[in-house]
């Protein structure tokens, strides 16, 4: 099949570009590049169909769209941002771009889509009580954690909580613009589906790392701001105490992810969300540590610093998407953190 894919020049649509090619799919890009990850012209495969243009331009969407067969949303502003500030371009570039490329896939044919989803909807992850059970702990106060006390605490007693998996049917919490507009746009997708009676799948991404990440943004994940920064010869600074608990995946497992949403027989008149995680958590400082090891140093710093839209624990249960999908991450920690201390950064400009 024929698929579009939004974004397919950045981080995350260059490598699915690449599977599904791969795969023997034929592949049209959209992507607007933006500078904060991109450098011009954009490394795309002769291969790919590529087009330049934002897809919150209604009219060079609905031309992207013409003959193909199902899409592949990877377009969006990405990150925690640095303030609220960031709020109205989040809400543009994620939620209006969204809605415009549905609105154009409804007035066509093309009734197949698979969203980039994110972990971030679920606000904090799953906690248990010794006393009380799986708990729901509200938002860090900010008394605590200038006081380092990081983590979060049974809302029943006050005794401390264990982390655990979190699946796709806890509840949703976003705690951030970003968040919020991540959940948005599975709300329109769901809406979508249900008008046009076509499939969609949400793959809510965990910690994706790998080559090709944008260096020094303040847009880009936790990796590639500890990868810059060791590039740069500094010392990754590591916030908080370093014990927050993440799910690392590489970039080519989360293609292959979507190669696999792409091909399945999803549900038509819903959209199905399915946690894409390696299974393994790590702790952002085994992380940091396993980076600059590779790397050749220097060591990471411990800062104590914080952010108050971060979460403090979030890891995944990816079994949904094993057993309905057959997929499941096949690189491991290891050996993904030691490839991608040295693997070439994107030179974005942000």
């Amino acid at each position: 099949m024929l698929v579009l894919v939004t974004g397919g020049a950045g981080f995350i649509g260059s490598h699915i570009a690449t599977a599904l090619t791969e795969a023997g799919h034929g592949v049209r890009v959209l992507d607007a590049l933006l500078p904060a990850a991109h450098t011009v012209p954009p490394d795309v495969a002769p291969e790919v169909d590529f087009v330049r243009a934002d897809v919150r331009d209604p009219a060079a969407v609905e031309e992207a769209l013409r003959g193909v067969d199902a899409v592949c949303h990877q377009a969006a502003m990405v990150g925690l941002g640095k303030d609220f500030g960031d709020a109205p371009d989040y809400v543009s570039c994620n939620d209006l771009g969204t809605a415009v490329l549905l609105a154009a896939m409804a007035r066509g044919t093309v009734h197949r889509l698979v969203l980039a989803g994110s972990m971030v909807v679920y606000g904090e992850g799953r906690y248990d009580c010794a006393r009380h059970g799986m708990v729901r702990p509200g938002p860090r106060r900010v008394s605590d954690l200038d006081a380092g006390r990081f983590e979060p605490r049974c809302p029943h007693c006050g005794e401390p909580l264990r982390p655990g998996l979190v699946d796709e049917d806890a509840p949703v919490d976003p705690r951030n613009v970003y968040a919020t507009t991540k959940l948005a746009q599975e709300h329109l997708a769901a809406a979508w589906a249900r008008a046009v009676d076509g499939t969609a799948v949400s793959l809510r991404y965990h910690n994706v790392y790998g080559p090709g990440m944008p260096r020094d943004t303040p847009y880009a994940g936790v990796a590639a701001l500890f990868r810059s920064a060791l590039e740069r010869g500094e010392s990754p600074r590591v916030f908080e105490d370093g014990g927050q608990r993440r799910d690392f995946v590489h970039v080519r497992d989360v293609a292959t992810a979507n190669v696999a949403a792409l091909e399945s027989e999803a549900m038509t008149g819903m959209l199905r969300p399915y946690n894409v995680g390696s299974g393994t958590p790590h702790t952002v400082g085994e992380m940091a540590t396993a980076l600059a090891t590779e790397y050749g140093g220097p060591a990471p710093v411990v800062t104590r610093e914080y952010r108050l839209g971060d979460v403090r624990h979030i890891t995944a249960s990816s079994r949904r998407i094993q057993e309905e999908l057959g997929w499941s991450a096949t690189v491991g920690f290891g050996a993904g953190m030691a490839e991608f201390a040295k693997a070439p950064l994107r030179g974005g400009r942000g």
